[in-house]
Formats: C-alpha cells, structure tokens, sequence
C-alpha cells in the first residue's frame, strides 16, 4: 500500500488536464484564462486573453464614451450595473441600482422604479440609455421588463424587439423565467 506521499511525489504533471476558465470581472471584461505547464521542466504559464462580445462593446462602454452618448443625445442614464461609477453627473440625469446579474436575483421588483425613470426621461422628451456592465443580461430584461409593463407586450414580442436592436442580449436563466411568468 502506498502512502499518500508517495502517491504525490510520483504523480506527473502530463496527467494534468489543461484547464481553462472564463471570468468576468467586476468591471464586465470577459477574460479567458488558460493554464499550462510549459513543457519539459518549464514554469507554469498562464495565459489570459479578453473575449470580445459578439455584437459590439458593452453598455458600460457607451455609458462612458461622451461622444457616443452626445451624437444619441442621451439626456437621462439608468445604471443597473454593479460598481460602475457615472461619468458625467452633472450633465445627464442618472438613477443607478446595483442589480447582481445572478439567477435568483428578483428582476421584476426594481421593474416599477426603472420604469418610472424612464417614464419620467420620456415626459421631458429625454433619450434615456439603459445599461450594465456588458449589456447583456440586467439591462436588458430591464427593457424588456419596461415593454411588457408599459407597451403591453407579451414577454416573446418584448424580447424579439430587444434582440432586434441589441443581438447580444442574453438575460440570465433566472431573468428569463421571473419575465416570462411576469404578471403586470
């Protein structure tokens, strides 16, 4: 029987399997990080590389890019990322609530308080610019949220409408399911 240490000492570094891990970090980058071991004797070596989002930059991108938001004439901003600061204060109107992009997180409650916002930016003849970290998850089942409470829209054509302007859109499992079954 062998002891565990020399089970350990004689375990080969060949049998590893590679790895590699996606992250997003707190700011929306995708990264794909990939492990090896560099070969005969040779450090491990860790390579990471940003993943570019199908279908353009991030809604944190725009939100930050002042010529972005001067040529869309943006006049009201809602924040629904979590840790991403507003850049121009003192020239937009801002609402910000930082939504974790999580499954169990419950979508449907902050629905009411953006729409209000929006509501409001609509009434001032404002364009308003909904966004998160990647705009993929949070903002857009804000959208689609908005569109079922104030167009009436069913939760299918509120969606295809979103995914028609914004192709990336995937909101989360959690998101998907709490707006199909969203009762207004």
């Amino acid at each position: 029987m062998h002891s565990l240490s020399q089970e350990i000492q004689g375990f080969s570094k060949q049998r590893l399997k590679k790895q590699s891990t996606r992250v997003t970090t707190v700011t929306g980058r995708k990264l794909l990080e990939r492990r090896s071991d560099g070969g005969e004797g040779g450090e491990a070596v860790e390579q990471v590389e940003e993943l570019q989002e199908e279908g353009g930059g991030s809604s944190q991108d725009a939100a930050h890019d002042v010529d972005t938001l001067q040529r869309f004439k943006v006049s009201h901003v809602l924040n629904v990322a979590y840790g991403v600061s507003n850049l121009l204060p003192d020239q937009l109107v801002y609402k910000t609530l930082q939504i974790l992009d999580l499954p169990d997180t419950d979508i449907t409650s902050y629905l009411d308080e953006c729409s209000s916002f929006i509501d409001q930016a609509r009434d001032q003849d404002g364009v308003v610019l909904v966004h998160c970290n990647a705009g993929v998850s949070r903002s857009s089942s804000i959208v689609i949220g908005y569109l079922m409470l104030r167009e009436e829209l069913s939760f299918d054509d509120a969606y295809d409408q979103v995914k028609q302007a914004r192709p990336s859109i995937r909101p989360n499992p959690g998101f998907y399911q709490q707006l199909q079954n969203y009762k207004h």
